[in-house]
């Protein structure tokens, strides 16, 4: 988040994830509750609330402080009819699906500083990109056959 013109000055908080003790970063585990799927399998909702995640300004710095916060939000993936396809072999990587468009709706919560951010709502959220499929890579990658 930014007050003025995008530019690392200008940053005022920058929300995501901890880094797991695994090494993991910008991961959040999600329980089954948390996506759903339409019948038709093209509508795919992500749902979670009290994520918790650090508010770190200064980040990548660093020695950048971070803060505790919270995360609440709804983003909602719906495909097109329209394929789409992008495989690697040298880098063992494959997506196959659909365009989409996406809808984000969050509100981010920074109890330390009394601070809260929501977001316009869903119904008023485009995307500029998006897709829904399925993706392989490294040990599960397997070339297509020719």
């Amino acid at each position: 988040m930014f007050k003025g013109p995008a530019v690392p000055a200008n940053q005022i908080h920058d929300f995501h994830p901890p880094i797991s003790p695994e090494g993991l970063y910008w991961v959040t585990p999600v329980a089954a509750a948390g996506i759903t799927f339409s019948g038709d399998e093209k509508v795919a909702t992500l749902q979670m609330s009290n994520v918790p995640i650090i508010d770190q300004p200064r980040w990548p710095a660093m020695d950048a402080e971070t803060n505790p916060a919270f995360m609440d939000f709804k983003l909602v993936f719906t495909a097109t009819g329209e394929p789409v396809k992008y495989e690697d072999p040298a880098r063992q990587y494959r997506f196959e699906g659909f365009k989409a468009s996406a809808q984000l709706e969050a509100t981010f919560r920074v109890p330390a500083i009394n601070f809260t951010f929501k977001t316009d709502p869903l119904e008023t959220s485009k995307s500029s990109f998006a897709v829904m499929g399925t993706e392989v890579n490294g040990r599960y990658y397997e070339a297509a056959k020719a």
